[in-house]
């Protein structure tokens, strides 16, 4: 596959929820989550463009979590370690941090959702996102949903981004879906 070239005044990178408690031995750990950082960290090495990372920025008593019956356990509560960023992660190429679920009554799953986000994007004159991080299954997904939904073309970056899996496929099935929503799914290396 050719390289494609990252236009820095057109593009954005999105980092969704690299977060500790999205990783090994955080509250809610998805599978191999820390791998995530590896891809993205050599992406952010490699290519400029604005990039944006979000973080899921929970009051304590958020309604998904399970003491509230929703169906999550108590993560990313803001101020404490877990809602921190990967410590790996290299946070210093970041030009803007959206934090998402931030009211106890409000579910956010995607970086567009309460954020501003779009309107931030277009301001800046970014015609197109390449995103990565966690979940596959829902984070990302509703993100890159959402990208597209808002004009935005969009690509998923599979070797950045790692699922949940509350059900086996879920990742799968979520890509597929991404993919019959006209997004494209690359790898970190096919971009310079």
């Amino acid at each position: 596959m050719a390289v494609e070239c990252v236009d820095p005044e057109r593009d954005a990178i999105i980092l969704v929820d690299v977060q500790n408690d999205f990783c090994p031995g955080g509250a809610l750990p998805v599978p191999e989550g820390d791998k995530v950082v590896v891809a993205l960290n050599g992406l952010l090495q490699r290519v400029r463009a604005f990039t944006v990372a979000s973080r899921d920025w929970h009051p304590p008593n958020h309604c998904s979590f399970t003491p509230q019956g929703g169906p999550w356990p108590v993560h990313c509560v803001a101020g404490t370690p877990g809602a921190d960023f990967h410590p790996d992660l290299t946070t210093d190429r970041l030009a803007h941090v959206v934090s998402k679920a931030t009211r106890p009554d409000e579910e956010n799953y995607s970086d567009f959702e309460g954020t501003g986000l779009a309107d931030l994007l277009r301001k800046r004159g970014i015609r197109r996102v390449f995103v990565g991080g966690l979940a596959t299954d829902y984070c990302v997904k509703a993100t890159a949903l959402d990208a597209v939904k808002h004009g935005f073309e969009t690509t998923v970056l599979e070797d950045a981004i790692r699922g949940v899996e509350v059900q086996p496929g879920d990742s799968a099935r979520a890509l597929e879906e991404m993919k019959r929503a006209g997004i494209r799914v690359l790898r970190t290396e096919d971009l310079a």
